[in-house]
């Protein structure tokens, strides 16, 4: 029986509980469920849409708060068994808008769960405005090194997959392949010199070799026009020619899809490409079809007209476990929820065939890591063989002892 079964099996059996007790009057003073009221507010900044790779590439309209709107709905049929009203509360600040004004606002409205889909320098605005403390905000976004190691709060909750969680999957089913010596080759972009540095601590974590350390310096390539796929075949080589073919994956580190999705079948040497591009670790993905991921995967289709991306999927997880803790707390307390959340007690169906949990130290959730290209699961990390003392999904991202945060 699959974890989700169980999950399923377990929030039917306390409804029935419930439902018993109501038809015995000695019985249901005693236990009489609450009446609870739980709005949920979903934050983010408005940005500039961005242009797509490629025409076949779907245009994704208003990333990360279909992910909120479904899980509402999934929170809210469990709910109404149990007398637990929720709402979702939808908040867009403007480019140049004033995020933490937006977020004092709600705080002083009485809200106090809050799903982040911020960036970086956001979510720690928030984190740190007055009254923060006080609430709980889950963020569905950001997977920067050091809201995990070093800048951590208490009332920060992160759903989204750590830069490190990404770097190690990959790593592992590298080296699992015995493709162990690695040539890396990173852009100069936002988020690019974070991303092949995670590799190299991957890397050096689990005895894969990095072997040539370059920096791609990109010219502009006209792809849309006759001859760029001329320009393609020209640069390409030359730029991956400096590590020879002593190696036996090109990692690259493009965050911003400048040229990484050009280097497959254009290296110079005839390798496999990974990384941001061509074999991409992810927390979800539309090709995703195990653990039962079809039915939520159709359900987000036909309520938001697209298919379910990483930003989708991390305010999917906030909204859920939000619900799943008032669920088994039976109380809308802040405190309350943050310490089932934190215990051995909480799981989450995530349709990753395990049950997702949080680590106490840093507060960031526990999750397989997929591998996949753009048609295909390639494979799914922890790998065989790569085991923790205390739980597999510990051996991806930063275990207790790498991280100076210390929530417990």
């Amino acid at each position: 029986m699959s974890f989700t079964i169980r999950a399923m099996a377990k929030a039917a059996c306390a409804v029935a509980t419930l439902a018993i007790a109501a038809l015995s009057p000695g019985v249901a003073s005693a236990q009489a469920t609450p009446k609870l009221d739980i709005p949920i507010v979903y934050i983010t900044r408005a940005e500039d849409e961005r242009l797509s790779l490629s025409f076949v590439d779907p245009e994704v309209k208003e990333p990360g708060v279909w992910g909120a709107r479904l899980a509402l709905k999934d929170n809210q049929t469990t709910g109404a068994f149990l007398g637990h009203a929720y709402s979702l509360i939808e908040v867009i600040v403007p480019p140049d808008g004033d995020l933490i004004a937006a977020f004092e606002k709600e705080i002083s409205a009485g809200h106090r769960y809050f799903v982040a889909d911020l960036a970086h320098d956001d979510l720690l605005a928030i984190a740190r405005a007055e009254g923060a403390d006080g609430t709980l905000i889950f963020n569905g976004r950001a997977g920067e090194t050091d809201l995990r190691t070093e800048t951590c709060f208490p009332q920060v909750f992160h759903t989204a997959l750590s830069l490190a969680m990404r770097a190690d999957g990959l790593m592992q089913f590298l080296v699992w392949k015995r493709w162990p010596d690695i040539f890396l080759l990173s852009g100069s972009g936002p988020g690019d010199p974070a991303y092949a540095e995670a590799m190299r601590k991957a890397a050096r974590k689990f005895g894969a070799e990095i072997v040539a350390d370059e920096t791609y310096s990109y010219s502009p390539i006209a792809r849309r026009t006759d001859s760029g796929h001329i320009q393609v075949q020209t640069q390409m080589p030359v730029a991956t020619q400096g590590a020879g073919d002593d190696y036996d994956v090109l990692v690259v580190a493009d965050e911003n899809d400048t040229f990484g999705e050009y280097l497959p079948f254009n290296t110079y040497a005839p390798r496999p490409v990974a990384g941001t591009q061509g074999l991409v670790p992810m927390a979800w993905h539309r090709v995703q079809e195990q653990w039962g991921s079809t039915q939520i995967q159709h359900r987000f289709e036909k309520q938001a007209g697209r298919w379910m991306e990483e930003r989708d999927y991390g305010a999917w997880l906030g909204v859920r476990a939000i619900g799943e803790a008032v669920t088994r707390t039976n109380s809308a307390d802040p405190g309350k929820v943050r310490a089932y959340l934190r215990s051995d007690d909480f799981a989450l169906g995530g349709f990753k065939g395990v049950g997702l949990s949080f680590r106490p130290w840093n507060q960031q959730m526990r999750q397989p890591v997929l591998l996949t290209n753009k048609r295909i699961l390639v494979s799914v990390s922890p790998q065989p063989g790569f085991l923790h003392q205390r739980n597999r999904l510990d051996s991806l991202g930063y275990d207790k002892p790498e991280t100076s945060c210390d929530l417990q």
